[in-house]
């Protein structure tokens, strides 16, 4: 079974990936009749990988975690990990009650994760000893070290953050809420050595702001389709050209935003499509996800075109 680096090294590691590149959520791929195409997918996470990212995330939300049984879960887990080869960590997904995250957790363990991302629980509402307690049930069920993820009906108070990172393996926190006080709150309420990661839909939007409170690395779902757009936006923030940054967010990534929010679900479905497009043999989008319909699809087509041109790259 393969071990751990531990928490202490696996967020240096992360930390030190996410200072010099974009964070890849890699696309699960499915054949057309619905069932796992493991070569696929092997593609396109060494496509990922060529294109330097700070960490890979499979089976996360992008990945449709929610709709891998355990076998593929593991499959995809595994592929990645073998492509990966130690260049960067493998953070895996996991979550929803504490006793289905801890089956996935034992399986991303024995494929070789790094770490796992521990994804909203499923359906309720709970109070925030709830939220806590779930982190506490999955730590003590797998050496792994975790990132937790507030999104939907999971958001922390910084009373209940302080007491997540004294888990000695919850080493971060990805937000996909975008409230920036709340963020600020929990920033300073952290350890010092707490990562933090921008998780909102289609992170470029907010990189700027999330930066402005200490929050400077972010999930790329444009990575998974075009490195070259995703790379280009990432170094121009890097390097303070403001000029760049605003022409690849009015140009390219605002209108994505607008005709992501179209449908629901079009935040995979999209990136899915638009990997199809580029020749990608990624498959479809899985139920109850569904793929854009032909004139969302010639929208997106033409909206890859023009922001590949800005970045000197072809379709």
């Amino acid at each position: 079974m393969p071990v751990s680096a531990g928490p202490v090294a696996v967020a240096r590691r992360l930390r030190e990936g996410m200072a010099g590149g974009v964070l890849s959520f890699p696309l699960t791929a499915f054949r057309d009749d619905g069932g796992l195409d493991p070569d696929g997918f092997r593609r396109h996470v060494a496509e990922r990988l060529a294109a330097a990212p700070g960490a890979v995330f499979p089976a996360c939300g992008t990945g449709e975690f929610f709709s891998l049984d355990e076998d593929e879960y593991r499959q995809v887990v595994t592929i990645a990990v073998e492509e990966a080869a130690g260049r960067v960590p493998v953070v895996a997904g996991t979550g929803y009650g504490w006793a289905q995250a801890a089956r996935f957790a034992r399986v991303a363990e024995d494929a070789g994760a790094d770490a796992l991302l521990v994804l909203p629980h499923y359906l309720v509402a709970a109070p925030q000893d709830g939220l806590v307690a779930q982190l506490e049930q999955l730590a003590a069920r797998t050496p792994l070290p975790l990132i937790a993820y507030q999104r939907g009906q999971v958001a922390f108070t910084a009373d209940s953050l302080r007491r997540v990172a004294a888990l000695p393996t919850v080493i971060g926190l990805k937000d996909g809420h975008s409230d920036l006080d709340r963020l600020q709150r929990l920033t300073l309420a952290a350890p010092e050595d707490f990562l933090f990661f921008n998780g909102a839909a289609t992170a470029e939007v907010q990189a700027r702001a999330y930066a402005a409170v200490g929050v400077p690395a972010y999930s790329s779902a444009v990575h998974a389709f075009a490195p070259e757009i995703a790379d280009a936006f990432f170094a121009a923030l890097r390097d303070d050209d403001h000029g760049t940054v605003d022409k690849l967010l009015r140009d390219f990534y605002v209108p994505f935003v607008e005709l992501r929010d179209r449908v629901p679900g079009y935040a995979v479905s999209l990136v899915k499509a638009a990997a199809r497009l580029r020749g990608r043999p990624v498959g479809p989008v899985r139920a109850p996800l569904t793929d854009p319909s032909p004139a969302d699809l010639a929208a997106l087509g033409a909206l890859l075109t023009a922001g590949l041109d800005l970045v000197g790259a072809a379709l």
